[in-house]
């Protein structure tokens, strides 16, 4: 796993595609039946992206805190926002922006180092050697029979078929990872309609990491990806391994205007402070309308969420797991040599914070946003047993920031909480 994606952090992930004409869903809206497949395509007809500036994209995720960025360069629809050469169905050919999208996206990244992740659907709804559940608006009875891998004889799924359409994802992927600088991360999606033997792994990943073996790949590819990404519904342990929390700022990934179920700032960040306490990132998603422009609340949020990050840089970046929550009742992170412990306090205090089994003794303890250093009692513990007391923490509703307080615990040793083996003990 390469050590900048755990040192990230944030990612910005953004849904653009032709579904912000009409406001729907991505791809979803006609699988579902909210609308037919020939409706949800006369979206091509309005997708101008007139105001489409990769410039002020890459500005508003730079101020953001993210140092990393995911663009939808495919979803199921099948429609594709570069200038694919295997296949008409793409904003060059088909809708009024009438150029590749890709290409300076990846540019202004580039320019920016900000690490670029393209996401790309495995399947395709649209096109006509692909298989799926979903079948010219006719779901059919028993999908059992769509689903399972089967050969030509059968009647069930056509294998020449089948192989042409790998061979187009092939092509489409290698046009993505040739053509466009250097690609750090690939987000798959709709893996789950076939299995690993059908998806060709893990010879498809050899593949995809002969174009660049440093590549990271998420785990929607039939358990051969290199770190988890659960969506929507933020963890409540740690997953194992590296790890990605997705999740949209209000509820909706591309851009749907009666959406109106904004998150809070102050909620966005104490997600990201709790997806970074257990060691993983936050790839949060926006989705601009059909001419480029994105909505000022979601412009908001990532102005919010960068500030307060910048305050608390030292915190964020480069930092590992924090303790485990029977030790602090809230959030933290560690710096790499463990001398120095970051406490997420979420709440303005009463009358002190509280952290219980510290075994070693604080050189100091400072307000990160403010610098003001504040003082500690501890009281309690049997020494002659080695058993810490509890350090109370003199914090006042004065100090504290207008989101999330950081304390800035330093040590001159590795810190050390009491757990009967004397070591750290964090969440795993």
């Amino acid at each position: 796993m390469q050590r900048w994606f755990e040192d990230a952090k944030l990612g910005i992930f953004i849904h653009y595609g032709i579904y912000a004409v009409d406001g729907v869903a991505e791809s979803w809206s006609f699988y579902n039946g909210n609308m037919t497949y020939e409706q949800y395509m006369k979206q091509l007809g309005g997708f101008t992206a007139s105001s489409f500036d990769a410039e002020r994209w890459a500005d508003l995720i730079e101020k953001s805190g993210a140092k990393y960025a995911v663009l939808t360069t495919k979803h199921h629809d099948g429609v594709a926002l570069w200038d694919t050469q295997l296949s008409d169905l793409n904003v060059v050919k088909k809708t009024p922006a009438g150029r590749d999208l890709v290409k300076p996206f990846a540019d202004a990244m580039a320019k920016r180092d900000i690490r670029l992740g393209l996401y790309y659907s495995l399947i395709d709804w649209s096109h006509p050697d692909y298989p799926s559940v979903y079948q010219g608006g006719r779901i059919p009875e028993d999908l059992s029979q769509v689903n399972r891998f089967s050969s030509p004889a059968d009647g069930i799924e056509d294998g020449d078929k089948w192989q042409r359409f790998l061979r187009f994802n092939d092509g489409q992927l290698r046009e993505l990872l040739t053509n466009y600088g250097r690609v750090d991360l690939l987000w798959f999606d709709g893996d789950w309609e076939r299995s690993a033997d059908q998806w060709n792994l893990p010879a498809f990943k050899q593949y995809l990491k002969s174009f660049n073996p440093d590549v990271i790949v998420n785990s929607r590819l039939q358990g051969h990806g290199d770190y988890k990404t659960p969506e929507q519904g933020l963890p409540i342990t740690r997953p194992e391994g590296p790890w990605e929390f997705c999740t949209t700022i209000n509820g909706s990934w591309g851009y749907v205007p009666t959406d109106n179920r904004y998150k809070s700032l102050g909620m966005i960040i104490r997600m990201f402070c709790d997806c970074i306490s257990m060691g993983g990132n936050m790839l949060l998603d926006i989705g601009p309308r059909e001419d480029g422009t994105i909505d000022k609340r979601q412009e908001d949020i990532l102005l919010g969420l960068g500030e307060w990050i910048r305050q608390h840089a030292e915190a964020v970046y480069g930092t590992r797991e924090g303790i485990m929550t029977r030790y602090y009742l809230g959030g933290s992170t560690l710096t790499p040599d463990k001398k120095t412990l970051y406490l997420f306090v979420y709440d303005d205090p009463k009358e002190h914070v509280c952290l219980k089994g510290l075994c070693n003794p604080i050189k100091r303890i400072t307000v990160l946003h403010s610098g003001k250093e504040l003082s500690h009692h501890i009281h309690g513990g049997v020494p002659w047993f080695d058993i810490p007391g509890t350090t109370w923490i003199g914090l006042t509703a004065e100090d504290t920031h207008e989101h999330v307080t950081v304390l800035k615990l330093e040590f001159d040793e590795e810190v050390k909480f009491y757990g009967g083996a004397g070591a750290v003990v964090t969440h795993n």
